[in-house]
This record gives structure tokens, sequence and C-alpha cells, in this order.
């Protein structure tokens, strides 16, 4: 219900068939920041100007099912050709795409703008220069990466394994100070392992704005250490979470930056790790909300 457009568009593809791929914001042949896409989640009602704020494409990476078979079995190279010809074929017209599409018309309420149907962009890597170069085009489609496949792997639903490999690179790394702790899950529900952390107000020394919360890149024997720390330094006992003394500096890496209200800073890290623990800086030291709308901006101009 949040993306009518795609409805017409996805009926107009010939015969029946399971596709595995991904909704993006999309415009000029680029995709855009997931949080102009976020936008447009969980809304009852899509209106017209969020549309045009959020012109979307579906970008199919597989086949699951065509031809009245079930064909995860089948090895990538094969499913490959398969998803190929399902694009290659001519599109129904559009009276009969919109026929097909009457039977999902509970989607919207009324015609809306069609949206992209798009193939994801393939290629064969020979060495790490191939990788390389196909990395930074994958960075210029607004992509925040490349997946590796292995040709003769099947489709394994529900985990990737080794044949599927996701190749990411950090966009920067800050360093921030951690205002607020929560105890984690699993084996680490007895520790303060999940952490939300701040960088500096540049107006203002003493204000911090949050930005994100990481929970991985440290040690057992760090997490351990660490919450005998915040234990000792709770400003706030929340039960589960703890509201923390502004004192340990953490270095963290993240894949993109995003517009957010969540946090008071107007920003939030897309997928933050911890890098490590900055035990040699003091909190005066950390980075300042300037120093992340920098790294913004010139993700955005990019």
């Amino acid at each position: 219900g949040s993306f009518p457009e795609l409805v017409s568009p996805l009926a107009s593809l010939p015969g029946e068939f399971v596709l595995d791929g991904e909704i993006v914001a999309w415009q000029n042949g680029r995709a855009l920041p997931f949080a102009i896409l976020q936008q447009r989640l969980g809304r009852k009602k899509i209106a017209a100007a969020h549309q045009r704020a959020a012109p979307l494409a579906y970008v199919a990476f597989d086949v699951l099912y065509a031809n009245s078979e079930l064909i995860i079995d089948k090895l990538l190279n094969e499913r490959s050709l398969m998803l190929s010809s399902i694009f290659a074929a001519p599109r129904l017209p559009a009276s009969e795409a919109a026929s097909q599409a009457g039977q999902l018309s509970f989607f919207a309420e009324s015609p809306t703008p069609p949206a992209e149907v798009l193939r994801a962009p393939v290629a064969q890597a020979d060495s790490a220069e191939d990788l390389d170069r196909l990395f930074d085009l994958a960075r210029q489609r607004g992509n925040e990466g490349l997946m590796i496949k292995d040709l003769e792997s099947p489709y394994t639903p529900g985990r990737r394994g080794g044949a599927w490999l996701k190749l990411k690179r950090e966009l920067a790394t800050l360093d921030v100070v951690v205002t607020a702790a929560e105890f984690g899950h699993g084996k680490r529900a007895s520790v303060l392992s999940d952490y939300t952390f701040a960088v500096r107000d540049q107006a203002d020394a003493d204000r911090l704005l949050n930005i994100g919360k990481a929970y991985s890149g440290l040690t057992d024997v760090e997490i351990a250490e660490l919450t005998k720390f915040f234990l000792e330094h709770t400003v706030t006992d929340e039960g589960f979470r703890r509201q923390v003394e502004p004192l340990i500096v953490l270095e963290v890496a993240f894949n993109s930056v995003m517009k957010s209200d969540r946090y008071e800073s107007g920003f939030a890290l897309r997928f933050p790790r911890i890098v490590r623990w900055r035990r040699d800086k003091l909190p005066a030291d950390i980075d300042t909300l300037a120093a992340l709308t920098s790294i913004f901006e010139r993700e955005h101009r990019s």
C-alpha cells in the first residue's frame, strides 16, 4: 500500500514468476538515499506530494519461480539467464497491464504515475582491480556497495552463506561520546553492550547531540569493563537502559548519514559500528555536529 505506482509496471511484465528484489527511491538513473524512501514507509495513504518527493523503482536481483517451476535450486548463472529473459520480453500494453493490475487495485484509490521496474546491473570480475572499478561505478549509481555471488550457487532462502558476499566500504569515522547504555540480548543480556552516542554542538561546547547507536566492534573483555564503568557512572536508571555520564569516547564507522527526526541533532548514522575505544581521548576531543554536517553534504553532492 505504500507503493501504489509499482502495481501497473509490475503487471506489465508478461508471465508468472516470483522475483527477489528491492524497492528504492530512484531518480535520473540513480538510487537516492534510503532516508528518502523511509519517508513513505508506514503511511496509510500516499499523497501525490509523497510520490514526487520519493519517486520509485523496483530493482530485481534474482528469480525464484518461473514457468510454473520453483527454481531456487538451479545455479545462479541459469537463474540469471531466466531473469534476463523476463526483462527482455515485450511489456504488456498499458490497457492489458491495467486489467492485470485491477486485481490489486486495493493498493490505490486513484491512478498514480508509474514507477520503474529494472533488472539490477551485473558484471563479472576477475581481479581485485575489477572489483575496485565496479565498486566505484556502484557508488556513482547511488548504491551502497556490491553483492559478490558465485555463479554456481543456488538460492538459499534466509541466508547468504559463503557463496554470496556483501562488499561495502565505510564512508568515514567519527569520535563520539557515549550518552546511554543498554543491556544486550542473548549472551549479552547481563552486560551493557548497546551504546547511544553523541557529537558536540560546535555553538555550545556543553551541549551533546545524539546521532546513533552501535553494539558491535568491541571485545567481550572491553564490554565487561565498560559495563562496570557505566553502572558506576549512571545518571538515570531506566531499567534496561541507563543514561550515563558522557566520559567514554568511541571511534565509530558508518556507511551513510541520514536526515532523521529521531535525534535532536537532525541526523542518524546508517550501519554504525565501533572501530575502537579511544582511551587516549577526552570528551572534549570528540567531533562536532559541523563535522557530521560536512560529511552529509559531501556524500549527497556525490
